[in-house]
């Protein structure tokens, strides 16, 4: 079967090769095709007018490995601003950061409240905490990849939460 399946392919190759003829009708222009015409002249097919495809690999030595342009990212934190006392007694505030370049797909930031993560990483420069106790704080935030490989990081920022406490003594006169 597989035998005269290639005699067959070679049969039908051969009429690949077939003549090639040139002709220009009343109007100028010109024609080609395979069948002869009145007035048709035979095209001589060289072989550099076939397609050909040629892979080349360049020598070994010459090949440089691709240095990795790695992207310096700048992060700093805009507010609040270092050693801002911030009054809440919920212990909610806002953290807003600046980043330049724009992040690419698949980086994030992360922000670090006294070395722990405060909250999930996000694209958005806004971070809003909530039930941050009182006390000093150190603030940094990080540019992170999806991996969690460290691109960036801000200066540490320090801030001070104040909240009412339920002994001081204007709460005392009121009982």
């Amino acid at each position: 079967m597989r035998t005269i399946l290639m005699i067959a392919l070679l049969i039908l190759s051969t009429n690949c090769l077939a003549t090639v003829y040139r002709w220009v009708d009343e109007n100028g222009k010109v024609h080609y095709s395979d069948e002869p015409k009145a007035n048709a002249e035979v095209i001589e097919i060289n072989e550099e007018t076939q397609n050909s495809i040629a892979i080349k690999t360049p020598p070994k030595a010459t090949i440089a490995p691709k240095e990795d342009t790695q992207i310096s990212y700048k992060i700093s934190i805009v507010s609040p601003q270092e050693e801002a006392t911030i009054r809440d007694n919920n212990g909610e505030f806002t953290v807003n950061v600046s980043v330049s370049p724009q992040l690419p797909r698949g980086v994030k930031m992360i922000l670090l409240v006294d070395g722990v993560a405060a909250l999930e990483p996000q694209t958005s420069p806004i971070f809003k905490l909530t039930g941050i106790y009182r006390g000093e704080h150190n603030l940094v935030v990080n540019v992170v990849t999806q991996n969690g490989k460290v691109l960036a990081s801000s200066s540490p920022r320090k801030i001070f939460l104040h909240q009412a406490s339920v002994f001081s003594p204007a709460n005392k006169a009121r009982q």
